[in-house]
């Protein structure tokens, strides 16, 4: 992977459950309006990888992270706590000190973190109150800080595009096929820069 593909990718590390998706569905679109490229785990299923080295691959691709630690309540089934994402955010912080990388961190409320992830306390946490109209706009203040040259969208117009893309997206699913259900992390990817790139002047 070349300098410029590894200065563009940014690693999605969030819950993927269907109650987040519409916070993941806005950042990915956030991340690919600001002219970045959006990266996950959910990018690639080959059941010959192990989970872990796969991770810390896309990662090891990346200079930039995107790192929701809200799903860290108590599982109503199992009485224990998911720590998948805290997990993923300590991984790219270790390799952050090798490399100069950035991350952005993000909970639903900016100071509950101190309750259960302490040894983070002096980063900037930043909160979208469960909401993808903040969530786009904390990821998009959060890049342009890391992109001197050239012109970004202001939030709330990377929100407007949103909004239009979403009413466009069940016709371009029926274009190409597709249900908007049945979209995995790749089609939905795909979809979003091919509309980008067609609508620019938007």
């Amino acid at each position: 992977m070349g300098a410029a593909e590894y200065a563009q990718n940014v690693f999605i590390n969030c819950p993927f459950d269907r109650a987040y998706r519409r916070i993941f569905n806005a950042v990915v679109f956030a991340v690919f309006d600001c002219g970045f490229v959006p990266r996950s785990a959910l990018e690639i299923t080959n059941t010959a990888e192990v989970r872990f080295e796969k991770i810390v691959r896309i990662i090891d691709e990346c200079r930039f992270g995107y790192h929701d630690i809200l799903r860290t309540g108590l599982n109503r089934a199992t009485g224990l706590p998911r720590f998948n994402m805290p997990f993923e955010l300590g991984l790219f912080l270790g390799l952050a000190r090798k490399m100069n990388r950035a991350c952005l961190v993000v909970d639903r409320d900016r100071y509950r973190y101190q309750q259960f992830l302490s040894d983070i306390s002096g980063q900037d946490i930043a909160a979208h109150n469960n909401d993808p109209r903040i969530a786009i706009r904390v990821v998009r203040e959060w890049l342009r800080g890391h992109q001197r040259e050239g012109a970004v969208p202001g939030g709330v117009h990377i929100w407007r595009r949103y909004e239009k893309f979403r009413e466009k997206l069940p016709s371009i699913c029926r274009s190409l096929n597709l249900e908007p259900s049945e979209m995995i992390f790749n089609d939905y990817a795909t979809v979003v820069g091919e509309w980008l790139k067609n609508n620019e002047t938007f």
